[in-house]
């Protein structure tokens, strides 16, 4: 899907035809909208198609009549029937006049412009509006950040009712998302690194503080990912302490309560030898069965006493 736009007195209007200083963003395209697109533009059909491809490496490629800029952006998808986080190319490509986005899915990163939320954007200003989508791209990160953050603080509350096996799950997607925004943030500061250095890039001095404030944000982004990353492996760490210490309350109350039944197996073991019964206690006299019961829930008694207070229970 192909929507073209751009911007005249800080309004956003979406065109019909492509006009100077308009904003094309491809959306999922297809191979002849790419090709198209190539072809009016002068580009390599393979460099419009780079960002459809999701093992794309963050990159930049200075061409005789075009930049193309690729760069990793946040995105939600459903995995093991979870709600989870990856990450997916946005390429951006810079010819004369003209900015062309292309994403295979919607992104939030790039909504905010169509929906007017994204202040002070203009598309005839090429590098402040690339600079503002790579700003944009990172507030998305450290929002999905605090999100993953939020989730893993519901789980380790729950870790004192109880653990189960899907908060185990739970908390390996939350990491499994940090190591993909972990990876593509890095990837990003490379490319965010190089446009500092590449002069032929026309930049205005406001441009370049804007730059700065991008290098800034993702920084920080990296920093909540690791941040983020060690609670997890705290989390994780707690959560394992506290499934053996139940474990072992439930092992040592095993034991205690075998010792305890065990008392009553050992006496009537005893009586129930092949002796001479008169060497046995108790054994010609009426009450003698009696009597051995009680003693033997006596002595089970004082061993659960004994236990309690060793705390065996």
């Amino acid at each position: 899907m192909i929507n073209i736009y751009r911007t005249d007195d800080r309004i956003v209007r979406e065109l019909e035809q492509f006009e100077e200083g308009s904003w094309i963003n491809l959306t999922a395209p297809t191979l002849e909208e790419c090709a198209d697109i190539a072809d009016k533009f002068n580009m390599d059909v393979a460099d419009v198609r780079a960002a459809l491809d999701d093992e794309e490496s963050s990159r930049i490629s200075l061409e005789d009549e075009y930049t193309l800029i690729l760069v990793d952006i946040p995105s939600a998808e459903v995995r093991n029937n979870r709600h989870t986080y990856t990450t997916i190319p946005l390429g951006i490509l810079l010819s004369e006049g003209v900015v062309i986005t292309v994403c295979s899915e919607e992104t939030s990163v790039l909504r905010g412009f169509v929906e007017h939320r994204i202040r002070d954007f203009s598309t005839k200003k090429q590098m402040k509006f690339v600079y503002q989508i790579l700003y944009n791209a990172c507030m998305v990160y450290q929002s999905l950040l605090r999100n993953i953050d939020r989730k893993r603080t519901e789980i380790e509350d729950r870790i004192q009712e109880d653990t189960e096996d899907i908060d185990l799950i739970d908390l390996h997607e939350l990491e499994s998302n940090l190591v993909y925004f972990a990876t593509s943030l890095r990837a990003n500061g490379v490319v965010l690194d190089r446009l500092t250095r590449y002069g032929r890039l026309r930049q205005f001095p406001e441009d370049q503080e804007l730059l700065e404030d991008v290098i800034i944000e993702n920084k920080q982004a990296i920093e909540m990912t690791q941040i983020y990353r060690d609670i997890i492996n705290g989390t994780r760490e707690l959560m394992s302490s506290v499934i053996n210490n139940r474990l072992n309350n439930v092992m040592k109350y095993l034991a205690a309560i075998t010792i305890v039944m065990n008392i009553p197996g050992i006496i009537s073991g005893l009586y129930g030898m092949n002796v001479v019964s008169e060497g046995v206690p108790l054994s010609s006299s009426v009450y003698g069965f009696g009597a051995i019961c009680i003693l033997t829930l006596t002595i089970c008694i004082i061993i659960w006493i004994w236990l309690r207070r060793k705390k065996m229970l």
